[in-house]
């Protein structure tokens, strides 16, 4: 079976994102080049790795023992390149996954690691909480930051800082006056939110989806000081971490379990991490836990 590492990264990326579509786009395949060679590895293995249906794809049962073997062997293949970088003296990567809430804390801390650490680069990459859980078992990156509702799996964690989701709205607004709201009672009113595809507003839409029901968006925007301009104008209300609510809106608690968060730092293996991951990694938890 003559898998090549780029097969096995795209397998990866496959499956994490349940489409060969996707995985192509971040493997940076064109998508006939990448189902060919999701067809050749399945013609070399003699079986189906990957069970197509409507809503995507995941993998099968040799699927399933192959993912395990891709994500060892992409995991070690990314530490030697970062120890070998290390040993040479050129910069390494680190690659760091965070959810939304944790993508606006970070900048501050990677400011001062990168000008402390001349040595090292850093790529931080915003992606929902469950699939920095993926990313992190595939061997994507080494550390991320995300939130405890998710199914943390074998990861290792540390517990940051609490990050609740709060309900936002202006002042004047009737649902002020709450003193908590269900997500479900308020799925009827306006919202605004962020652009599509940030992992914020999938993780709303993947709670949203039991309930029968999607939020309707007035206004969607590419970051946290426009969604709350648009609060405060009354455009809508929106579901934010209560850390990025501006000052003059109110926010009220969210009874749905999902909403109590923590921000956590997981990776796959602590002892594993290259030593930049390992010095980043401690320095966020200093400055972070609270």
């Amino acid at each position: 079976m003559a898998f090549d590492l780029l097969d096995l990264r795209l397998f990866l990326a496959v499956v994490e994102h349940g489409s060969i579509t996707r995985a192509a786009e971040l493997v940076h395949l064109s998508l006939p080049s990448a189902s060919g060679r999701i067809r050749a590895m399945e013609a070399a293995s003699g079986a189906p790795l990957l069970d197509r249906h409507r809503r995507g794809v995941r993998p099968t049962r040799p699927g399933a023992l192959l993912l395990a073997h891709a994500r060892e062997i992409v995991e070690r293949h990314d530490r030697m390149r970062l120890e070998l970088a290390d040993l040479a003296g050129r910069p390494a990567t680190v690659t760091v996954l965070a959810n939304t809430s944790a993508s606006s804390l970070l900048p501050a801390v990677l400011v001062g690691f990168l000008a402390d650490h001349p040595d090292a680069d850093v790529d931080l990459l915003e992606r929902p909480s469950h699939r920095i859980v993926v990313g992190l078992t595939s061997g994507r990156a080494e550390f991320g930051l995300l939130a405890d509702t998710v199914d943390l799996g074998g990861l290792e964690t540390v517990r940051l800082c609490p990050d609740p989701l709060l309900v936002a709205c202006a002042p004047d607004h009737p649902l002020a006056a709450a003193g908590r709201l269900a997500f479900a009672d308020v799925l009827d009113r306006p919202f605004v939110g962020y652009a599509e595809g940030n992992p914020l507003e999938e993780h709303l839409r993947r709670q949203a989806l039991p309930l029968g029901a999607h939020p309707r968006h007035r206004g969607r925007f590419p970051d946290t000081a426009s969604v709350c301009r648009a609060v405060a104008a009354g455009v809508g209300i929106a579901i934010l971490p209560a850390r990025n609510i501006a000052e003059g809106l109110v926010g009220i608690p969210l009874d749905d379990a999902w909403a109590q968060r923590t921000l956590v730092l997981a990776t796959r293996d602590r002892a594993g991490l290259s030593r930049p991951a390992r010095t980043l990694a401690d320095r966020i938890r200093r400055e972070l836990t609270g």
